[in-house]
């Protein structure tokens, strides 16, 4: 199948399920929230440029922001992410981008600890950053450490469900 129309396939089906699953479920107790949209910036190819990278963030931030009704929350996260992401793979997999090709970032082709280690710091850079936008201050250490941490864990079990359920066809390390 062809990389883009497969992307935009999996862009339509990631925020489906963000939009109107997620989007639905209650906060428990205004402190859990669960995000997943921005899963589909971490699995994008690593041959992808930095500027179609910004510009991919940029949309799916923007997109989401629409439908949250927040005013530019989602899209600084996601370019926020979207920046940091071919340096932090570089430093995790120092391998030249021209040897991934079209591959995607997975436990196939990066290996399970790197992957993992990838998944998790991107996760808490992006709720770190939406979650001290949204709340604009430093009030309650302890309410944003629990927010914080409470909403990445629930993202990173949504991340790790559907990597588990979507078995991405990709080369193996």
């Amino acid at each position: 199948m062809n990389l883009v129309i497969k992307n935009i396939i999996r862009f339509i089906l990631i925020m489906a399920v963000q939009l109107f699953v997620l989007n639905n479920v209650p906060p428990l107790h205004q402190f859990i929230v669960p995000y997943f949209y921005f899963v589909f910036i971490l699995w994008l190819p690593f041959k992808i440029t930095r500027t179609a990278l910004l510009f991919v963030a940029f949309a799916v931030g923007y997109f989401t922001d629409m439908f949250y009704k927040t005013p530019g929350l989602h899209l600084a996260a996601c370019v926020l992410i979207a920046y940091v992401r071919p340096p932090f793979i570089q430093l995790l997999l120092p391998k030249e981008a021209t040897e991934w090709g079209n591959e995607e970032p997975s436990r196939k082709t990066m290996g399970q600890v790197p992957y993992m280690t990838y998944i998790v710091a991107m996760t808490l850079l992006h709720h770190f950053y939406l979650i001290l936008m949204e709340w604009l201050q430093f009030g309650s250490f302890f309410y944003f450490s629990g927010k914080l941490i409470a909403t990445t864990v629930v993202s990173l079990l949504l991340i790790m469900i559907a990597d588990l359920l979507l078995n991405r066809n990709t080369r193996t390390r």
